[in-house]
């Protein structure tokens, strides 16, 4: 079961805040799905967030999405890297698990949406690097540089 965040309209606008790109939705969208699923997932990236928040990231955007994907968070190390860091819940590991369920398609989709975020900042591209955080049965498996753009 595939879970779906809810964004947070409390935070301030994260997402492009000095120039909106037109395909980029931010906190001021609607969100999608059920509201039942987007509040447990919404949990989830909040415990995942409060965790990479403890390994001295900073938080860059939530819930970003353009045409065709979105990327939970993207944080920022101490070098300057930023991080994709897709989030993952479930409840059982059969089908082989949260970290199992971001297949090729999925992973091209956040290739894809990073290239997008990144082509909308000004300046140079920094370093980046795709996490992924997979809460198997309650656990969170914090795995560093899952994939690379290209291998997707």
């Amino acid at each position: 079961m595939k879970q779906k965040t809810q964004t947070d309209r409390t935070g301030p606008p994260l997402c492009h805040a000095a120039r909106p790109h037109p395909e980029c939705r931010t906190h001021a969208s609607p969100p999608l799905g059920n509201t039942r699923a987007r509040r447990i997932g919404s949990a989830f990236e909040q415990h995942a967030l409060t965790f990479l928040q403890r390994q001295r990231m900073a938080l860059i955007a939530r819930n970003v999405v353009y045409r065709g994907g979105e990327i939970d968070l993207v944080m920022e190390d101490a070098s300057g890297t930023l991080i994709f860091v897709e989030v993952r819940a479930r409840a059982k590991r059969q089908h082989g698990g949260a970290a199992a369920s971001i297949s090729g398609i999925k992973q091209q989709r956040l290739v894809r949406t990073a290239l997008q975020y990144l082509a909308s900042r000004s300046g140079a591209a920094p370093a980046c690097r795709f996490d992924v955080i997979a809460f198997e049965a309650g656990r969170l498996v914090w795995l560093r540089d899952a994939f690379r753009a290209d291998d997707a």
